[in-house]
Parts: structure tokens; C-alpha cells; sequence
């Protein structure tokens, strides 16, 4: 189409978003990825050389992937072919394939640019295989989502991943006063306005350009914009986050680990950065009782109680109200005392089970409801342990073919230091009866 419109005179006079009046001409007037780009950048490596391999490009979006694939296409001298896997099929593929085949005849390869192609499914993506390895094409695939989930593992091994930045707020300024360049004008915001409009950019190059572009829509003659008054004409742009993908399991870690380090401070962001970029408060309830086991255990059981009553009390109030009780719980959580002892004991003796084989157990604690049982030496010897002092008699447990096992080990806090004290005496007890 755009040729049609050239062909008529009708490309200079048709409207251009400032987005694409923008769109760099060349590799260093790229903003924002100078560990790619930079002097001694990974793809500046590459082109001292004028070859490249198969990439992948892995970034969130108006991070530059496709401005620069195609800049890497001029730098190299080869012919740029972009498609999008969204709507591409394989008999588009096949097309690309065929005129990249005949191209590669006339002397001269293509650099195909494809882009979203995480969304080609697992045939599709073995597809390219051919065409890269006997040289037809040089794949240039743009993604979001995580490379090492979506994409074949043969693909992957045939290619370098680049990881693209989200813009910094250098990176955005830069943009910003190219657009002033650009239009001829300063854009109408006071000096916080200015950083709002850069934080509602989110990292997101093509996003700040068109939200100044939205500015200079908006404003009347000598009108200059506050904080307030840019949220209400340009509104507030939604975090990147999609609640299925990679963003997703970027920030349930972050709490996560948050929480673990004993920071509620930062657990209680993450957790409303997930709340807000509309995550089921259901699913953080569900993984708040998970850190209440595996981070703290036994060194405050009563988290596992407050994370239970969060949940019950969200599926009580619903929302806004229930959250609060799931804040309280991240803020109980983050301060109270951790030990992951139970969980390493779980994982110990869960490879204990799985490798010793099916063990009996010792005769002495088998019941024996019948005669037969009884002359076998089912139950002989068992002591029953309310009887013996301490209530503790000392007795094995384990299989004798595996002998006594230490799984469980807690550490020096809280109610497991009370607890450890009844496992030192328990084997103290233990040994003086193998003694005795």
C-alpha cells in the first residue's frame, strides 16, 4: 500500500505518526540499548565483520527490535523481509522461503525479520530450520515472551539471543527532545508532568513519543500541563504485565524473594504491582500460604495460620476490602522469623523414599490381628511410648535395611529451638537405651 500511495504523490502529504517520523536512520542514533550497540557492544562485534547469524530478539515492546533488524539488513547489504507470525500461516512462509530461495540465486541473501514469533506454533518454528542452516536466510525473530519457554529448542541452539532493555529515563528524555526538534516546539508540561509522562511510558519508546503527541493535541495556546491535568487528558496507560506470561513470573518472584529476605518494604510493592496489573488476588493468597511453609515453617507456626485466615478472609469481603488482609499477611510474613528446615527435610526424605526401595517396616511396630501375624513377630517388643518416661521410648522406626536417617534438622530460633531441645533429649534417650 505504501507504494501505491508514493506512486500517486500521495506519500509525503499523508499524515506520519511522530512514532515513525522518529524511526532512527541509522544504528547510532538508537537509544537505549548501548549493551548492543555500544563501542564494544555484542551486535557492534558482530558487524565489524559485515556478517551476521540467525537472532532473536527478546525485549518488551518499543524497545527498538524491529528498527534495528532492519538497520541491520543496510548495514550488512541484505535484502529485509519483515512478517508478522500473528498473521502469517504456513503458506505465507512458503512464499518467503521460495523468493528468498531465488534472490539467493541472483547473489544477494535476506535478512527475514519476523516479528512475534513465539506466537508460530512448534511445526511452524522447525520450519525455519532448513532455509537458516543452508544459508537462504538470516532469521531475525523479534520476541516478549521468554525465549527459553517459547521457542524450540533447535531453534534456539541455531541462534544468539539479544535481550533488549525497557528505556531508562535517559533513554526516554533523549526521545523526548528529539520530538521537540522534530515538531519545532517544546512539549507543554511543567517539569514534573514531564517525569509522569516519561514513568507512563514504562519503558516504552513508541509509547512516549505517542503520549507526546497527544500532548501537543491537546493543549490550547500558551497552556502549559501539571501532573493532574496531563493524567486527565492523555489518561494512565496500563502496566506492562501480562498475568500468563513472563512478566507474570517476574513479579511473583520478586515477592517471593522479597519476602524471604525479610523486606516488607519491597514485598508489599511487588504484591501491589501484581494486584494492579490485575493479578487474582486468589492466586497470591494461594502462594502467600506456600512462603508461610517453605520460608518460615516451624520458626513461626502461626503463619501458616495468618496466610489461611488472609485467603478466608478475602473469599469473604471480596474485592477491594480483602485485600488488605492479604497485605497484612505479606507484611507478617516478610518480618517474621524464617527457616526453610521443614522443607529441606520434605525434599531429604521424599529422595529417601524414592530410592530405598519398598522397605518394611520394623516388625516391633506392625499390628498383628491375627495368630498367624503374631508367630511371624509382628508387633513383638513394641513399647508403647504414653508408658515410658518422658513419653519417649527410644524405639527404631526406620526400615533396618536403612538404618536411622536425619532429615529434619531446625535451626536455633523460635519454636524450633524448643523443639530441638525434645530432639536432643529424645536421642540422648535413644542412645542410652541402645547402650543399655
Amino acid at each position: 500500500m505504501s507504494d501505491l500511495f508514493e506512486a500517486s504523490g500521495l506519500g509525503n502529504t499523508t499524515p506520519r505518526p511522530l512514532a515513525d517520523r522518529l524511526r532512527p536512520k541509522k544504528l547510532e542514533d538508537v537509544v537505549g540499548q548501548d549493551h548492543l550497540l555500544g563501542p564494544e557492544g555484542v551486535l557492534t562485534r558482530m558487524l565489524r565483520t559485515r556478517s551476521l547469524g540467525s537472532l532473536i530478539f527478546w525485549g518488551p515492546p518499543g524497545t527498538g527490535k524491529t528498527t534495528i533488524a532492519r538497520l541491520l539488513a543496510d548495514e550488512t547489504d541484505l535484502a529485509f523481509e519483515q512478517i508478522s507470525a500473528i498473521f502469517s500461516g504456513v503458506a505465507e512462509l512458503k512464499k518467503v522461503f521460495e523468493t528468498a530461495r531465488a534472490r539467493r540465486m541472483g547473489g544477494r541473501a535476506t535478512l527475514l525479520f519476523v516479528d512475534e514469533i513465539h506466537r508460530f506454533n512448534r511445526a511452524q518454528q522447525d520450519s525455519f530450520l532448513p532455509v537458516m542452516e543452508d544459508g537462504t536466510i538470516t532469521l531475525v525473530g523479534a520476541t516478549t515472551e521468554n525465549p527459553s519457554f517459547e521457542l524450540n529448542a533447535a531453534l534456539l541452539s541455531r541462534s544468539h539471543v539479544m535481550t533488549f532493555h525497557a528505556l531508562n529515563q535517559q533513554a526516554l528524555k533523549r526521545l523526548l527532545e528529539r520530538a521537540e526538534a522534530e515538531e519545532g516546539k517544546s512539549l507543554p508540561l511543567d517539569e514534573e508532568a514531564r517525569a509522569v509522562l516519561m514513568r507512563m511510558a514504562d519503558g516504552d519508546g513508541r509509547s512516549a513519543l505517542t503520549l507526546a503527541e497527544d500532548v501537543w493535541r491537546a493543549v490550547s495556546e500558551d497552556e502549559v500541563f501539571d501532573a493532574e491535568r496531563l493524567q486527565e487528558i492523555v489518561q494512565r496507560r496500563a502496566p506492562i504485565y501480562d498475568k500468563s506470561a513472563d512478566g507474570h513470573y517476574n513479579l511473583i518472584s520478586a515477592l517471593h524473594k522479597s519476602v524471604r529476605g525479610s523486606d516488607p518494604d519491597a514485598a508489599l510493592y511487588w504484591f501491589c504491582r501484581m494486584l494492579d496489573g490485575g493479578e487474582d488476588p486468589l492466586y497470591l493468597a494461594r502462594r502467600l500460604i506456600r512462603m508461610a511453609v517453605e520460608d518460615i515453617g516451624l520458626a513461626d507456626p502461626n503463619a501458616l495460620v495468618q496466610a489461611n485466615a488472609s485467603r478466608d478472609a478475602f473469599q469473604m469481603l471480596g474485592s477491594p476490602e480483602g485485600e488488605l488482609a492479604l497485605a497484612q499477611t505479606v507484611v507478617y510474613l516478610a518480618t517474621a522469623p524464617k527457616s526453610n528446615g521443614v522443607y529441606v527435610a520434605y525434599k531429604s526424605a521424599m529422595r529417601s523414599a524414592k530410592t530405598s526401595g519398598s522397605l518394611l517396616p520394623p516388625k516391633h511396630i506392625l499390628n498383628a490381628p491375627t495368630k498367624l501375624m503374631k508367630q511371624e513377630g509382628y508387633g513383638a517388643g513394641y513399647e508403647y511410648d504414653h508408658d515410658a518416661p518422658g513419653a519417649f521410648s527410644g524405639q527404631d522406626y526406620f526400615p533396618e535395611d536403612l538404618g536411622r536417617q536425619q532429615y529434619y534438622d531446625p535451626p536455633e530460633r523460635g519454636f524450633e529451638r524448643d523443639l530441638r531441645k525434645r530432639l536432643d533429649y529424645w536421642a540422648k534417650l535413644r542412645k542410652e537405651r541402645q547402650r543399655g
